[in-house]
């Protein structure tokens, strides 16, 4: 897996499957991306972000449904998300399954990553965004925690209640589509979480398979070796660069942070093919895109929450990632985004 965040293509082959529904081909869908339906099926095969984002906003134009992350989170099997979903329908209890699933979610991707809160009669599992998702965001965030859910429901054979929360706002098409949700979806909400009994965390699930689920944790432990404490350490790292006041932390701050020396720091990131400096970057493209969608600061003020000097370092860098200036790409996403 590359350094940069990227999604399974794996997850893109569902998207082929659920278009269908309106008469679409996968030759349609795929049309001028550089991918085929074999490409996407290759072991190990991923999308970058942008094309994640490209092959959404097509499937959204072509279909006409704006919906299209509720409809896929409730396709996708648990069997889509390889060995980890694998250890997850044999373990004893959803509990197991949960725990295996944030400790192993590196291995799938590292734009995203899970966290399980447990409180004396409420359980969370948090969903935190590692890369920006851009015009995905939605649709992958629904999905994601649809699919959770739904994979709970069928892992345990009961129906699961509660409730999902989500950062955005309530999109129009949510009232249309949520009677076929198993629980409420609160928009506007601090953080992407799915939020249930803890008393549910004991449930056990009907494929429980202690032979199978030693061997799928064997394989999880196998994929992480490779690459996924990699991925882990990427994980640490983007979530200490920003501060709790909206700024980023220095190489000895961040350092500091995982309980490591700056040098030390600097040679794990070299073994993962990345660097502090590319980390840096890649988020502050990724925090300048969504605070200039946002509209609430101005261009200066992003420059300095991002710790540039002044606004002109602050373009040129902006320019370097996209081709274009904050201010044109503000006027563009204020008329423009789909």
């Amino acid at each position: 897996m590359s350094s940069k965040p990227a999604i399974p293509a794996a997850y893109a082959l569902h998207l082929l499957e659920l278009v269908a529904r309106w008469e679409i081909s996968p030759d349609q869908l795929l049309a001028g991306s550089g991918h085929s339906q074999e490409k996407l099926a290759a072991p190990g095969a991923f999308l970058s972000i942008a094309e994640l984002e490209d092959l959404f906003a097509r499937a959204r134009r072509l279909t006409g449904e704006d919906g299209l992350g509720i409809y896929l989170g409730m396709q996708i099997p648990v069997s889509a998300h390889g060995y980890l979903g694998f250890a997850a329908m044999t373990a004893k209890n959803i509990r197991e399954a949960l725990e295996m699933a944030t400790r192993y979610v590196p291995i799938r991707t590292t734009a995203l990553a899970l966290n399980l809160e447990v409180e004396k009669e409420e359980a969370r599992l948090v969903l935190e965004e590692h890369a920006d998702l851009g015009g995905a965001r939605e649709a992958v965030v629904l999905a994601l925690l649809t699919g959770i859910a739904q994979i709970g429901s069928s892992l345990t054979g009961k129906p699961l209640r509660g409730r999902a929360e989500v950062v955005f706002p309530e999109p129009p098409y949510y009232r249309r589509l949520a009677r076929l949700l198993t629980g409420p979806v609160h928009f506007a909400r601090r953080r992407n979480c799915l939020v249930f009994s803890s008393s549910l965390l004991d449930l056990p699930l009907v494929l429980h398979d202690p032979v199978a689920q030693r061997l799928a944790r064997e394989q999880c432990e196998q994929e992480l070796a490779r690459y996924g404490s990699g991925g882990q350490l990427l994980l640490r790292v983007r979530g200490a660069l920003a501060r709790d006041d909206g700024g980023v932390r220095g190489l000895e701050e961040v350092a500091a942070e995982l309980h490591v020396s700056p040098r030390t720091l600097k040679r794990k990131l070299a073994a993962c093919g990345t660097s502090y400096s590319e980390l840096l970057d890649e988020m502050r493209q990724s925090r300048a895109v969504r605070l200039l969608r946002a509209d609430r600061l101005s261009v200066d003020e992003i420059a300095d929450r991002l710790g540039y000097s002044d606004a002109a370092n602050f373009a040129r860098a902006f320019r370097r990632w996209t081709g274009t200036t904050p201010g044109a790409f503000r006027a563009a996403a204020r008329g423009g985004e789909a």
